[in-house]
């Protein structure tokens, strides 16, 4: 008698239902386990994160090898690779979340008139999943907000990153949880690397309610109607690309300085993507602009524009290091092209008009807007001084911008008698 071996798509499932299982099973020793003693781990993680860097950096360089030979793109290696900063930079990250005071567990809203109180309290979610791009750091980051929050963790990380991802979990997170008395199973890490398990880590509202997805484009929206239909809640980053807007009263070292670090890292959402030029300006700053970008070696892309004035340059591989160019006609024009052409993750007036920048700041709807200051400040531990899940970019009510753990609670209201 022969029997048909699972598709592979129902294997990716199969291990994100067991993952997400035993993460349900540990999440109340989280919650049991209270505050002192997930700071405790995430201390000890962050000093694991530095005395075991060689075997880290080991782990990671055999996936930026492999990602090397499947052709991967420069913007995307650099997304991948770790380095003896970057593992120190996620230590101090981690530091600094442990020392993070929390706010009250419970606070008072209102004495009702008939003498009840209403209290407001935060609650765990119980399980929290992650989906993200091949970035490793990204592990980490969820991982420690996720525990700050009082949650477990399932975490999906893309194919290339998976060994790095896989050496973090055991090396550094498993080992600090054990050591503190928190359930190991605590933060699971799939081990599948199929879109599949995507797929199916938002299809599970029973088991993880909510699921905090990373990465861009078409992918990270199709997972977000999937969770929708589901019935669970999506905190999606789905696009980036950050505009700069260069008003007719921008000076040329402001010009200067914005472009320059606006463009340090190509493959990040909050690089410049765009720039808009005040058309009664642009022949006095394109040239200051143009002459920044080719210090970077980044090759304008001027009208007329054969793709999107939106269109993320950080996702197109091997064509990374460009910038979109176009003129508009003040900055209120420029803020409703920059939320118009773009996801409405960030934008920056370069101004000495105040009355310009405060017009373009009215005029933008997006997620975040900076005066004489770039766009990649949007990210939650230069912005907040603590780590992100990721950046939400919705138009709807609820966590906006950088998310972390203190938006990955649910809030409950309580009634207690009038007191006596």
């Amino acid at each position: 008698m022969s029997t048909t071996a699972p598709a592979p798509a129902e294997t990716d499932a199969a291990a994100v239902r067991d993952a997400a299982q035993r993460a349900a099973a540990a999440a109340p020793g989280v919650r049991a386990a209270g505050g002192q003693a997930v700071d405790a781990a995430l201390r000890t993680a962050a000093a694991l994160l530095r005395e075991r860097t060689h075997q880290l950096l080991a782990a990671n360089a055999d996936d930026v090898e492999a990602a090397e030979q499947n052709g991967m793109a420069a913007g995307l290696l650099d997304r991948l690779r770790l380095t003896p900063e970057r593992l120190d930079d996620m230590a101090t990250q981690l530091e600094v979340l442990a020392d993070t005071p929390e706010p009250p567990l419970q606070r008072e809203v209102r004495t009702l008139p008939t003498g009840e109180r209403v209290f407001e309290r935060r609650v765990p979610v119980g399980v929290i999943g992650a989906v993200f791009e091949a970035r490793p750091n990204v592990t980490v980051d969820v991982a420690s907000q996720v525990l700050k929050a009082r949650s477990a963790a399932v975490l999906r990380t893309g194919s290339a990153a998976l060994g790095s991802a896989k050496a973090l979990v055991d090396l550094v997170i498993a080992p600090a949880l054990a050591e503190h008395g928190i359930p190991v199973a605590a933060v699971q890490l799939v081990p599948t690397p199929g879109h599949a398990g995507a797929e199916a880590l938002v299809g599970l509202p029973d088991l993880v309610p909510l699921v905090v997805v990373r990465g861009s484009g078409d992918v990270t929206r199709k997972l977000s109607a999937l969770g929708a239909a589901a019935g669970t809640r999506v905190l999606a980053h789905a696009d980036g690309g950050g505009v700069l807007y260069l008003d007719a009263s921008a000076t040329e070292a402001d010009v200067e300085r914005l472009v320059t670090a606006g463009t340090d890292r190509l493959g990040v959402c909050n690089r410049l993507n765009l720039l808009l030029i005040d058309a009664p300006a642009h022949d006095r700053l394109w040239p200051v602009a143009e002459k920044a970008l080719r210090e970077r070696a980044i090759e304008p892309s001027l009208a007329p524009h054969s793709h999107p004035l939106g269109h993320e340059w950080a996702l197109d591989a091997g064509a990374e290091a460009h910038v979109t160019v176009t003129t508009v006609d003040g900055p209120v024009d420029a803020a409703l092209t920059a939320a118009r052409e773009t996801s409405g993750l960030a934008a920056t007036v370069c101004a000495a008009d105040e009355r310009a920048a405060e017009a373009f700041i009215d005029a933008y709807t997006g997620t975040g807007v900076f005066w004489n200051a770039t766009t990649r400040l949007l990210d939650g531990y230069k912005l907040l001084g603590l780590p992100e899940t990721g950046i939400n970019v919705d138009h709807t009510p609820g966590p906006r911008g950088p998310v972390t753990y203190l938006d990955l609670t649910l809030r409950q209201f309580v009634v207690l008698p009038a007191a006596s």
